[in-house]
């Protein structure tokens, strides 16, 4: 007798969950984690994360599961913190309970849950976790030189590669089998508000119409911007008015100048872009993004990151006249005044034309599609028939889950 092969029907795969890790880093990670869950709707979504408080607001068909922060957490003996590191993996020491929780409270769900994906954005480990789980990864991609290989295997383990920026902002070096395997969204952001006229900005922020208008603006997973380097370009250009935007850094010998304003952490970003003649910024994705919906002149001045991810990106964003790359803050008159003068030759059109108001869109029909494409004939779960202790695991309260939204997964 011939065996029966079972057909998922698109109803069943439809109802199955996505995993989706989200690092807590900065503030990017989980905007377009919100971004692209939201266009997932109705499709059931798990999103694991160490601050679940950056997900002030979720659609109906996600829920967030706390996950212990592993960062800077010590081993429990001296023995066990001087074991070598793992050539195979990015960041895994021994005996850091945070991280056993965390691989654990995954782990569980994915044995038990049997989803059609895991979304990492990002970790090297938990994308080869998913991949031992026999779970099928998809992999933010992020700029940076991760050709270590822990991010080699990491990428070599995803059935895909999402990368939320336009292909026009890929590095020359990524490797053509990795380039075939990922898909562009676009520049992806979850600002859906107009963006207001250079006047318009101006009244809404009191700032004065006729004055050269100069801001500063650093994301928040970073350092912060440097006082000291824009005392020196309050001097180069005393007629105009600086303004910073987020999280600054004071070494303690600055001069305070009148035309320097700091504004701090503010939620109208978009307004103090639009009313630039001139951004300088540290070239984060989703700040990148930002300014290029708004298209200004352009100065990237990296903050220190894991792999040179901004300095990667401000090489592409200039490499194509996109941005002005300064790989420090300027330190004179003249530095300052060759930077500014070099943004004012940015494309700006092909700048705006960074951001795909539907990248979330496009993001979500490609990993309906994959899916389909990995799962339409698939069998049925043979494990769903069997207790095999993952339901008393999950229910352990020495588990470390906080969910923050009960799934609507049961009302499908």
């Amino acid at each position: 007798m011939q065996e029966q092969t079972f057909r998922a029907s698109t109803t069943e795969l439809s109802r199955r969950p996505v995993g989706y890790f989200v690092h807590h880093h900065g503030h990017g990670h989980a905007k377009r984690c919100l971004a692209i869950v939201t266009a997932l709707s109705p499709r059931p979504v798990t999103i694991f994360c160490a601050r679940t408080e950056i997900f002030p607001a979720l659609p109906d068909n996600a829920e967030v599961v706390a996950i212990p922060d592993f960062h800077s957490k010590p081993a429990r003996s001296e023995q066990l913190h001087r074991e070598p590191a793992c050539l195979a993996l990015d960041c895994a020491p021994l005996g850091v309970s945070a991280i056993r929780g965390t691989g654990g409270i995954i782990a569980a769900w994915l044995a038990h849950e049997d989803p059609v994906l895991f979304i990492v954005d990002v970790s090297a480990e938990l994308a080869l976790l998913g991949r031992i789980c026999s779970v099928p990864v998809v992999k933010i991609r992020m700029h940076g030189d991760r050709d270590d290989p822990a991010h080699q295997a990491a990428y070599s383990a995803c059935s895909a590669l999402l990368a939320p920026y336009s292909e026009a902002l890929e590095q020359d070096d990524w490797p053509e089998h990795f380039r075939k395997r990922t898909f562009y969204t676009g520049g992806l952001i979850d600002t859906r508000q107009p963006v207001p006229e250079k006047t318009t900005a101006r009244d809404l922020l009191g700032l004065p119409q006729d004055a050269r208008v100069f801001v500063v603006v650093a994301g928040s997973g970073g350092v912060g911007i440097p006082i000291a380097p824009i005392t020196i370009a309050a001097r180069a250009y005393p007629e105009a008015l600086w303004l910073t935007v987020g999280k600054t850094v004071r070494y303690g010998h600055e001069t305070e100048f009148s035309n320097i304003s700091d504004v701090g952490w503010v939620d109208n970003v978009s307004d103090y872009i639009a009313a630039a003649d001139v951004v300088i910024a540290t070239p984060g994705d989703t700040l990148t993004h930002e300014i290029a919906r708004v298209g200004r002149p352009l100065v990237c001045i990296p903050e220190w990151c894991y792999y040179d991810e901004q300095v990667r990106k401000a090489e592409a964003l200039s490499a194509r006249n996109l941005a002005v790359y300064s790989p420090r803050w300027p330190a004179s008159y003249s530095q300052w005044r060759a930077l500014i003068q070099a943004a004012a030759k940015c494309d700006l059109r092909s700048q705006r034309a960074l951001v795909d108001e539907h990248a979330a869109e496009r993001a979500a029909r490609y990993l309906e599609g994959l899916i389909n494409e990995l799962w339409h004939d698939s069998s049925p779960d043979e494990l769903t028939d069997h207790h095999w202790g993952w339901e008393d695991l999950s229910a352990d309260p020495h588990v470390p889950r906080e969910t923050v939204r009960e799934s609507t997964r049961d009302a499908d």
